[in-house]
């Protein structure tokens, strides 16, 4: 499921593999198999694509209707 989603934030903002792996430090190869999910990103992977591409994570409960994202969240709640 996640690499479905790598790779149509990707290709929305018109990167190749090999472009998004340099803006994130990683090889085309690395970033093709985040994308047919042979191999597994991390959370701080995930994160670095979504930023390059423009998009943000979020967490949202809906018991409590609130929303978090890694931007949000303060250092003593971790």
């Amino acid at each position: 499921m996640i690499g479905k989603i790598l790779k149509t934030m990707r290709r929305k903002n018109n990167l190749s593999q090999e472009q998004i792996g340099k803006l994130i430090g990683y090889a085309r190869n690395t970033v093709s198999q985040y994308e047919t999910e042979t191999l597994q990103p991390d959370f701080a992977t995930i994160e670095k694509i979504a930023n390059e591409c423009g998009y943000e994570i979020l967490f949202y409960n809906k018991e409590l209707n609130e929303t978090l994202t890694t931007k949000n969240i303060n250092r003593k709640e971790i």
